[in-house]
């Protein structure tokens, strides 16, 4: 059979309609977060700093889920973070809930929805088919939520330390994450049927 479709990925395999179509995406949601927690304590260790797996999380569950799914499951991912639940890299260690989401991390935290925004954005449209098209999505994605980190981090402790420990750091492991991301998702594409 083959695929004729811009949806995104995941929904190839969704029930069309109804209450099954509901349960089944509030299913994924869940699974997403638990994903991302599981990204976000799964560390690499590169260079000066930890990488974590939680960007090519966000970029992989925008991507199959498109962009009303991938947005409503980092919602429920930061709103779980909220209720106090340690879903974040470093809790509880530095603590729980708003107080950690108002920390030095939210305008990342903030950042993952516009990414997952913006990937979702470009999957709904048929772009993780295309490495290129793929590729600048990401990309974006990646510059907006490090502006957005960037940005918040700077109110915090100045712009020139914002950029020295939460931007400069993080470039070339993101920029890994990225490569990654843009090459699993079209790659898992080319796997399926599709029309001459």
């Amino acid at each position: 059979m083959a695929i004729a479709t811009t949806r995104p990925l995941v929904s190839l395999a969704l029930p069309q309609k109804g209450a099954a179509r509901l349960m089944a995406q509030l299913a994924l949601a869940v699974g997403g977060t638990i994903l991302l927690t599981l990204s976000a304590k799964t560390k690499v260790v590169f260079g000066p700093v930890d990488m974590s797996l939680q960007t090519l999380a966000v970029f992989l569950i925008a991507a199959a889920f498109g962009l009303r799914l991938g947005v409503a499951t980092l919602l429920l991912y930061l709103a779980e973070g909220a209720m106090g639940y340690p879903v974040f890299q470093s809790t509880p260690e530095k603590g729980i809930g708003l107080a950690y989401m108002l920390g030095a991390t939210g305008g990342y935290l903030a950042g993952f929805v516009a990414m997952a925004a913006i990937v979702g954005w470009a999957a709904d449209r048929g772009w993780d088919r295309s490495l290129l098209k793929f590729a600048g999505a990401v990309l974006v994605a990646e510059i907006v939520m490090l502006a957005m980190g960037f940005g918040w981090l700077a109110t915090l402790i100045g712009a020139e330390k914002a950029w020295q420990f939460g931007v400069a750091p993080f470039i070339l492991p993101d920029l890994i994450k990225v490569a990654l991301a843009c090459s699993i998702v079209p790659a898992v594409w080319s796997l399926l049927p599709h029309e001459k």
